[in-house]
């Protein structure tokens, strides 16, 4: 009896003892009011509404009609919604001897969007896998050469660039404007598929290569499944680049070719009539819808594609 009752007042030491080791660890817990939180999200607060103000003035502009408007309170909301200036923005507002608003040009810059994304990230992303592990004759000289034309400024290259699309017959057409976009974008995103493949374990490729997999086995296989979020970052990059772009479509298209941004430019600077600004505001929420749908949708990815080593050496 006594050595149970030794063994029972032993247990009972040993529970409060390891009550007290097991407690709480680690710092207090810091106040949800404190300065630090407080001048941290006030500051984030600002921010945001620094931000989101000029939205907010452009979208309640744009559900007005101008008597309203012309009572001058901007950022008071619409006393009557009106979707009227969003139809003439898409379909009736002229420029010019045209008056088809931003549907014509929507469609073109579709029509650009498309095969200038899908060409330009495919090559990227090949000649980016063999610059990470295919070591080539010539191969720095290459890199070299892409570094430098991802700096080089737009406009040094114009004039060249007409004239070689003289040249071949597509000056002014959508087709010369998907050449020119597909090549400008491609020295950057294969900078960036190149260290995205290098941040990748080495291992899987001299596995796959003593297996006796070749170039595109490997690619297709191994490196293209592991890929998708630096493929969504290349998305997004030349979705907003190409849809934004108003340089490129001012000088390298024609009237009836003009991509979404130069019809904007074209209705917002138009001298011909009342200015309308509900209308203004209307196209121009209507020309930025798609990169911010693309950013909202695929915006998680974006971040993950960042995070894997898109801007590592």
């Amino acid at each position: 009896m006594a050595n149970v009752s030794s063994l029972n007042a032993a247990a009972a030491s040993f529970d409060a003892v390891s009550g007290q080791v097991a407690g709480p660890r680690g710092k207090k817990p810091r106040k949800a009011l404190s300065r630090r939180n407080i001048i941290l999200y006030g500051t984030l607060i600002v921010a945001a509404l620094y931000y989101l103000l000029p939205l907010y003035v452009m979208v309640v502009t744009s559900l007005k009609g101008m008597p309203e408007i012309r009572l001058g309170n901007i950022f008071s909301p619409p006393v009557e919604i009106t979707f009227e200036p969003w139809v003439k923005a898409w379909a009736t507002a002229c420029t010019g001897l045209n008056c088809d608003g931003l549907s014509r040009g929507f469609w073109n810059s579709v029509r650009i969007l498309l095969p200038s994304v899908v060409v330009s990230i495919a090559v990227a992303s090949v000649s980016g896998y063999a610059l990470a592990n295919w070591r080539f004759k010539g191969a720095d000289v290459f890199f070299s050469i892409l570094i430098v034309g991802a700096f080089i400024p737009y406009q040094v290259m114009i004039y060249p660039i007409v004239i070689v699309l003289r040249e071949l017959g597509v000056y002014g057409t959508l087709t010369g404007l998907v050449i020119v976009h597909t090549i400008f974008g491609m020295p950057i995103l294969t900078l960036l598929f190149r260290n995205y493949f290098t941040s990748l374990p080495e291992e899987l490729f001299k596995a796959a290569r003593i297996d006796g997999a070749g170039f595109w086995q490997i690619y297709f296989r191994i490196m293209l499944p592991m890929a998708l979020p630096i493929f969504v970052v290349a998305m997004i990059l030349q979705v907003t680049g190409i849809w934004n772009d108003f340089l490129f479509g001012v000088v390298f298209t024609r009237p009836d070719t003009y991509p979404m941004t130069v019809q904007l430019n074209n209705i917002v600077n138009s001298v011909q009539g009342v200015k309308e600004y509900n209308v203004n505001m209307a196209a121009t929420l209507l020309t930025g819808a798609v990169p911010l749908i693309v950013y909202f949708v695929s915006g998680r990815l974006f971040v993950r594609g960042i995070a894997a080593g898109a801007v590592k050496g």
